[in-house]
Order: structure tokens, then C-alpha cells, then sequence
């Protein structure tokens, strides 16, 4: 039985992560804050013994970003993962694996996007992950390193779509701005079945984008959730209420990517839910 070590193991997709892999046969480790804040050689000691290691760790990024809570950002993520890293290094067996996390906002809001065909962006989510993903691939000196570009993850009783169902149910829900914005995301059941094949597959290492083949608009993701409600999308919310309530943190919200997972469709996965109409009626239970 192989032994993974979940480090912020308490969010919505860490907490989906732990029940899916223990139904899958694995022993799962779950770590927090508490862990992760103690000496090096300690955090060692917690994860000796495990074959491999998931980092999930970062403060939440949908924030009012004040200077101060950039540096919690930041700070979250880099040094989290500097220390992780560190902390395998000095593991009597190290972990076969190390799987990282970051985000599709390190690229540019133009695109489309793929690992081998882009331009970074240039503004503080980027610089984020682009500090992110060189603490963690300090860890290729010794283990394997995959390296997931989250899209906006959908799924059962938490994350993004969680936030956004109540106006959409009561009616009051419509596009951010114009609507033109595009919107890359992935199923949850998509996600984790990305980490099975990358388990799996020894060969597979390095950078990918976890998103869904086919990114849309925010016009289209809003259209699509009033159709599967049956409720109205005809309010829009301008940019500047977002900016208002989240200062540069908005940004996350008024732009987007469009990202494609070139590496993953490549190398033979096949994702379940393709479209954001199959993703949604699956997350809400609603059928054709």
C-alpha cells in the first residue's frame, strides 16, 4: 500500500483528495499548518515513510489583497514549499514523487495557452507561481516532480462554483463585465484522476496544465449555469464593485486565461468531463 502525504490537506480539495485516495487503496497523511510551521528536520520526521508527497499548501486567494496579505500569499506557497522540499531532502527514504501545485495564472490573459506555446503574465499571481514552481522543482535533485497548473477547479460542496451558486439560484446572477473574460477550469473528478495517471506512469514529469480541453468565456459559464438552473443571467456585475471589495485581488476575478492541457492530452489522458455543460450538470446533479 502506498503511503501520500497530503500538506493542505483542510480545503475543499484537499479534504475531496484524502476520502478519493483512501477509496482508492492509498494511505493517506494528511498535514496542516501546524505541521508544516515546525522546524525542518521535524517535518522530516512526519513524512518519513511516505512514497509521496502533495502540496496543496496556500492561503486562499479570492482576498482583499493588502499589502500585508500578499506577503501571507506569497509567503504561504514559496516558503511553504522551500521548507517541504528541504524537509524530503533530509528523509532517511525519500518519496518517490513530489507533486506541486500552481496555477494557470501565471500566464498572460491572452491566448490560448499551452506548456509549450505561451507568455507569462506580469502582474503579482505570476510572480507567485513562477517563485512557486522553482522552490519545487529544487526537489527533481532527488525525487520526481509533476508540477499541476490548476484551472478554476468545480466540484461538489466547495471552491469557486460554491461561491457562485446562491445569486444564480436566486436570479440575481450575471456575467463579470462584458463577459468576455475566459474562464479555464476542470472537474474535481478530472483533477484527481490527472494524479492516478501521473502515479501511475513513471515517465511523467514536469509542468502541466489541469484544466478542462475545452476553456470557455465567462458568457458562456454564466449562460450554461442559468440554463442548467433554469434562472435568469441578465444582471451583470461591473468590474468595479469587484475592485471595490477585493482591490487588486479582483484581478483574479475581471481576467482570465485560456489554457489548453496540450501535455496531458499528449501523453494519452482522457478527461470525463470535457464541457462545462457535462461538468455542471454532474456537479449539480442535473441531467439533460
Amino acid at each position: 500500500m502506498k503511503k501520500i502525504a497530503i500538506i493542505g490537506a483542510s480545503g475543499f480539495i484537499g479534504t475531496t483528495m484524502q476520502s478519493f485516495f483512501r477509496s482508492q487503496g492509498f494511505e493517506v497523511l494528511p498535514l496542516g499548518r501546524e505541521d508544516t510551521g515546525k522546524a525542518v528536520g521535524e517535518i522530516a520526521r512526519i513524512l518519513e515513510g511516505t512514497d509521496i508527497v502533495i502540496n496543496l499548501a496556500g492561503a486562499p486567494i479570492i482576498h482583499r489583497w493588502s499589502e500585508a496579505y500578499k506577503k501571507i500569499l506569497y509567503n504561504s506557497r514559496i516558503l511553504t514549499t522551500r521548507k517541504v522540499v528541504e524537509a524530503m531532502s533530509q528523509m532517511k527514504k525519500r518519496p518517490e514523487l513530489f507533486i506541486s501545485t500552481s496555477a494557470i495564472g501565471i500566464y498572460a490573459t491572452d491566448g490560448p495557452m499551452s506548456e509549450s506555446n505561451y507568455t507569462y503574465g506580469d502582474n503579482f499571481l505570476t510572480k507567485i507561481c513562477i517563485d512557486w514552481e522553482a522552490e519545487a522543482q529544487k526537489a527533481d535533485e532527488f525525487t520526481r516532480v509533476v508540477i499541476f497548473r490548476f484551472g478554476v477547479v468545480l466540484g461538489k460542496g466547495g471552491g469557486a462554483l460554491a461561491k457562485m451558486l446562491p445569486a444564480f439560484r436566486l436570479g440575481i446572477a450575471g456575467t463579470i463585465g462584458d463577459g468576455s473574460e475566459p474562464f479555464s477550469w476542470v472537474h474535481i473528478n478530472d483533477l484527481l484522476s490527472a494524479y492516478l495517471f501521473v502515479f501511475s506512469d513513471q515517465t511523467q514529469e514536469g509542468t502541466f496544465n489541469l484544466c478542462a480541453p475545452n476553456p470557455v468565456t465567462n458568457r458562456e459559464l454564466t449562460k450554461t449555469l442559468g440554463k442548467i438552473l433554469h434562472r435568469p443571467t441578465v444582471i451583470p456585475l461591473p468590474k468595479f464593485v469587484l475592485r471595490v471589495l477585493f482591490s487588486e485581488g479582483a484581478t483574479v476575478l475581471t481576467e482570465g486565461q485560456r489554457v489548453i492541457p496540450e501535455r496531458l492530452l499528449e501523453n494519452g489522458f482522457t478527461f470525463k468531463y470535457p464541457t462545462i455543460e457535462e461538468a455542471l450538470r454532474e456537479v449539480l446533479d442535473k441531467a439533460d
